[in-house]
Formats: C-alpha cells, sequence, structure tokens
C-alpha cells in the first residue's frame, strides 16, 4: 500500500475544505454540512471543528444515509445496510456543504442528492472530499477536493480516521495483489 497522505497532510486538508465551505457560502449563516455515511461524516464533523475555531461559530452537522437511494439496490450488487439519516435541522433554505470521504463514479452523490430531496429543499448543495480518485460516469464534480488522485480501476482509496479505523491516513492499494 502507497500512502497518499498522512494524518498532518489529512488535517490540513480538511482544514482547507472548511474554510473553502465557508468560503463559497459567504460566511457561516445558513450553512449546514451533512455527512455522507460513514466516512464522509467524520470528515463533516472535523470540517464543523475547524470552522468553529476559524469563525467561532458552530454549524449543524447531520447525517445522510444513502443506501436506500442507491441505484444497484435491486441488482443484487448492494450490500449496503440502511441506519437511516439524522438532520436535527430543517434543510430548506440552507446552503448543505455535501461530505464524503472519496468521489469516484459520482453514483454515490446522485443517491445523495435524491435522498436529500427526499428531507426537504435546499437552497443550495455543495460537494466537498478528501480524495477525487477520477472515473466518473455521472456528470458531477466537487466543490472542493483535498487531493486530486488518478487511479486505474485495479487500484482503490482506503481512507481511515481515527474515529472509525483508529488512525488517520489515506493510501491507494492494489485489488490485484489482495486477491
Amino acid at each position: 500500500m502507497k500512502v497518499l497522505m498522512d494524518g498532518g497532510e489529512m488535517r490540513r486538508a480538511i482544514a482547507r475544505l472548511a474554510a473553502l465551505a465557508a468560503e463559497k457560502n459567504g460566511g457561516t449563516d445558513g450553512l449546514v454540512l451533512v455527512g455522507i455515511r460513514t466516512r464522509g461524516v467524520v470528515l463533516a464533523r472535523r470540517m464543523r471543528e475547524e470552522i468553529k475555531r476559524n469563525e467561532g461559530t458552530d454549524v449543524p452537522v447531520g447525517i445522510l444515509d444513502i443506501a436506500l437511494y442507491r441505484d444497484d439496490l435491486l441488482s443484487g450488487g448492494c450490500d449496503a445496510v440502511f441506519k437511516g439519516s439524522e438532520l436535527d435541522f430543517d434543510l430548506d433554505g440552507k446552503n448543505v456543504a455535501l461530505c464524503d470521504d472519496v468521489l469516484f463514479t459520482g453514483r454515490t452523490v446522485r443517491a445523495a442528492l435524491s435522498a436529500l430531496s427526499a428531507l426537504g429543499r435546499a437552497k443550495s448543495v455543495r460537494l466537498y472530499c478528501l480524495v477525487d480518485r477520477g472515473h466518473r460516469e455521472l456528470p458531477f464534480c466537487a466543490d472542493g477536493v483535498g487531493k486530486n488522485v488518478p487511479t486505474s480501476r485495479e487500484e482503490r482509496i482506503l481512507v481511515r480516521f481515527s474515529e472509525t479505523d483508529g488512525e488517520d491516513g489515506i493510501y491507494l492499494d492494489s485489488i490485484k495483489e489482495r486477491r
């Protein structure tokens, strides 16, 4: 496995994403952070802490579960378990900073937009990801990216957070080597 970002590089990337989210929003008024379950939630919470430290404002964070909106749900190619979304705020009229760890085909983003629209009518939605690995199948791009990493389909990106995995780091792994 190749290290793409260590813990320090991840912290700096998250700080940049948080600053960009506040800047593109014109401050923190009306801004909410919504993390796509699971690692997008950690990213959203860390971005909130950076915004709080820099702007002095505690913006709301919600958890978005996209399991029921995946386009592979009925084909049997989906092993996701629905745990539910957790938003203790109204989305109507809010500027949503949608957070996820890796942007790949765009199918997760499509599912997230469907799930968000079922919960309310946001004023805007901007996407923030730690890694963009390319290979888009749907026409989405992030408003903020921690790192662009060209990959092959025989590779995968592993994002590890201390909260979920016991360490901070982003790695490039070969799928062929794991077989």
